[in-house]
């Protein structure tokens, strides 16, 4: 009961029908009780007038009437409505004999329709003077016309008991088709990315709720342009710091031509070593941010292979050095609708991370494989992976596990994610499937329509 109030309270398609609902019932309640007690009424003067109409038929045919005492039907009149049609006596019975129905009538009964009782009973009785002189008494029992009139009121009802059904699935169903708009707005919405943010299109929407749409139109313009603002200002933040750090690079390699102490190159190694590092997080924070710009679906088809050659002859050199094997498995030569710099951004950031944390002597394993609707890539290393616990939390910038020894800002895997999120594919972190531990990234892409 606490559910269905907390729905009504927050629904108003559920407090809709279920007003509505109640009006239709009591306004079928009111309708039928009033059609029912007319229809009682009305089927009262009915049986009135089939009195009159016996009445009148006994006189203008002459019919015979049964005498006093007799118990005989009347002529096979309507014997259904139980209708007595006897002659009024002129005198008052003998004491002590048997007092047959007429003989319960008052004599004294004026002409007209009148109730009277007899006994335990109440009957409804017209007199009539007759042409003859005599006077006739056409009588019926009021439980058999209460009970005729009643049958008559209840089958009126019928056609409202069977319309109130009708109309309550009738709301149920204009109510749904009313607020529907709103539902497949509300999902369209829903089904958006957190970067999608172009204005909600025109749709047959209830006048009432076009302002509120208008509204959240202007806030998702609003949100746009201001993430557009930060994507701006890390994007030259980022290129304005790439030119002093070149310089210092420069100037870097160009100290360690001089002639210095042991301790002073020591002390060079770790300066270059920092300012490497500022460079790769100034080029990974340049590529975050072109990757969480909003843009148009792409349309050139790009083929893995040919990403894959790129990305193998770019950190070839990190390999080597490492004495890490670096094979292709699968089939590479399948397509994905992409540009090429994203996907060389989303395969070299797992490659890369693959490398660095792939022991000496490791291998790295990249794979291209078709699925229903989706081409599969897969970097996978036998390093010593990710706990599953972390395997979310890694996905977010600039978030690295402890007790990591190698260099890196974290955002590696988040650059990945928001690309591969930007093309409508997804990311996915599992342990390895060809050695005992290790790490396997897969990245599922939109296929090529009709590819196999």
């Amino acid at each position: 009961m606490d559910g269905l109030k907390d729905r009504m309270k927050h629904s108003v398609q559920l407090r809709l029908s279920i007003w509505l609902s109640l009006v239709i019932l009591v306004a079928a309640l009111v309708a039928g009780l009033v059609a029912f007690l007319a229809t009682f009424d009305e089927a009262h003067e009915l049986q009135d007038d089939v009195l009159r109409q016996v009445a009148a038929l006994f006189d203008r045919h002459h019919l015979p009437i049964p005498q006093s005492g007799e118990q005989r039907p009347a002529s096979g009149l309507a014997q259904d409505a139980r209708l007595r049609v006897r002659v009024l006596p002129a005198a008052a019975p003998a004491p002590g004999a048997t007092a047959p129905f007429e003989a319960g009538l008052p004599r004294n009964l004026s002409e007209g329709i009148q109730t009277v009782g007899i006994g335990h009973k109440t009957y409804r009785v017209l007199v009539k003077t007759m042409g003859s002189g005599e006077r006739i008494a056409v009588a019926q029992e009021t439980a058999v016309r209460d009970e005729i009139a009643r049958d008559s009121a209840l089958s009126s009802l019928m056609p409202l008991l069977i319309l109130v059904p009708v109309l309550l699935a009738l709301v149920a169903a204009l109510v749904g088709k009313i607020f529907r708009p709103i539902a497949q707005l509300s999902a369209e919405v829903d089904r958006r990315r957190e970067q999608d943010l172009h204005p909600i299109g025109p749709q047959p929407l209830p006048t009432e709720v076009r302002p509120f749409v208008l509204a959240i139109n202007r806030l998702l313009q609003r949100i746009g342009q201001s993430m557009q603002a930060q994507q701006r200002f890390v994007a030259d933040a980022a290129h304005e710091l790439r030119s002093p750090l070149t310089a210092l690079s420069l100037q870097a390699e160009r100290l360690a031509e001089a002639d210095m102490s042991n301790p002073a190159r020591e002390r060079l190694a770790k300066l270059r070593s920092g300012i490497e590092r500022s460079r790769m997080l100034l080029d990974q924070l340049l590529t975050l941010a072109r990757a969480q710009a909003v843009s148009p679906e792409p349309g050139t088809l790009i083929q893995v292979a040919q990403v894959y050659r790129c990305v193998l002859e770019d950190l070839m050199p990190l390999a080597q050095t490492k004495g890490i094997d670096i094979g292709v498995l699968g089939d590479a030569r399948l397509q994905v609708p992409a540009e090429e710099i994203d996907l060389i951004a989303i395969v070299r950031n797992l490659v890369d991370n693959a490398i660095r944390y792939t022991p000496l002597g490791g291998r790295v394993d990249l794979s291209a494989t078709q699925t229903p609707g989706a081409v599969l890539l897969e970097v996978e290393d036998n390093g010593p992976g990710i706990p599953e616990a972390e395997r979310v939390r890694v996905l977010d910038p600039f978030y690295r596990l402890l007790g990591s020894a190698e260099i890196g800002s974290g955002l590696g895997l988040s650059i990945a994610k928001t690309i591969t999120e930007r093309l409508g594919g997804s990311i996915r972190l599992a342990d390895a499937v060809h050695s005992r531990h290790g790490l396997r990234v897969s990245v599922s892409l939109p296929a090529v329509r009709g590819q196999r």
